[in-house]
């Protein structure tokens, strides 16, 4: 390690990690959004109930402009990472459907998915990534609070979140899964994509510490998953993985044999192999 950095608790394999989420800033920077995240999470994390509507908006957009070089503020999402995930939900999208981004971040999937229905919704707490000039004229922007969603009963045919419930307080996370099967039409699907806590932590805090500490809040596994899932509702709930553009079954009963294994055999978390089939793609049917 560079002496200059010998003052900053990093983990071992900070530079693998650096590398392999493409992260240009300098270790000095990224310590930087880690103090600031740790601190606003932890805010967020410790407000009781009644305020945090209030504060996630807040917090979100604190880090966001005191940090211009935020990843999330730099990306340049390739058409090709769009296509990607649009390529996973495209089977359900028809021109009369109407589909709901939860956490939409800068919107550039809900823009991609507007092509194909009928009307995008983008749901966040914050619309400070939101390029709206380049905004198709069937997206609409919604802002919520925590977990409140301002639709009706039973009007999307399709949720989608990606990389959003892990940022949720846990305790809140029930309250929005309610509220998104609410919205849903009955057989209408919420499509869900997040780390594992098994491969985690996956925020800032992977350079320093070996659980979440910064605005993932909570990651979870396959078992955590599917008991919070079963218990807001859904009627059927499926996994998949993505193996070479393809949305491929993963059964329960072969994925958390798997998990289980990578938890009692922690060597196993380094094999390229295990890791991918960690990342968390699940479907509920209302």
């Amino acid at each position: 390690m560079d002496h200059t950095l010998k003052h900053l608790p990093l983990r071992p394999d900070y530079m693998e990690t650096k590398q392999r989420r493409r992260d240009e800033r300098s270790i000095e920077r990224i310590y930087q959004h880690y103090l600031l995240e740790r601190r606003l999470a932890a805010q967020l994390f410790n407000a009781p109930r009644s305020e945090r509507a209030h504060i996630y908006g807040k917090v979100y957009s604190e880090l966001f402009t005191s940090l211009p070089d935020h990843p999330q503020v730099t990306a340049d999402r390739s058409t090709s990472t769009i296509a990607l995930d649009l390529h996973y939900i495209n089977v359900a999208l028809a021109p009369g459907t109407r589909f709901l981004e939860v956490g939409c971040g800068d919107a550039e999937m809900s823009f991609a998915v507007a092509a194909k229905v009928l009307h995008a919704y983008g749901l966040d707490v914050t619309q400070e990534l939101i390029q709206y000039e380049r905004a198709p004229q069937n997206f609409s922007f919604l802002r919520t609070q925590s977990t409140d969603i301002a639709l009706a009963d039973d009007f999307i045919d399709i949720a989608y979140s990606n990389q959003l419930i892990e940022h949720l307080h846990p305790d809140d996370v029930a309250d929005q899964m309610k509220e998104i099967l609410r919205v849903l039409k009955p057989g209408g699907a919420y499509s869900c994509k997040t780390p594992s806590k098994i491969t985690g932590p996956h925020d800032v805090s992977e350079y320093f510490d070996y659980q979440a500490t910064g605005f993932h809040l909570c990651e979870y596994d396959y078992y955590s998953l599917r008991q919070l899932f079963r218990r807001c509702g859904f009627r059927k709930i499926h996994f998949f993985i993505n193996a070479r553009g393809l949305k491929i079954p993963f059964p329960y009963w072969l994925a958390r044999p798997i998990e289980i294994a990578m938890i009692t055999f922690p060597w196993l978390r380094k094999i390229k192999y295990f890791r991918s089939l960690m990342p968390l793609n699940i479907v509920g049917i209302k």
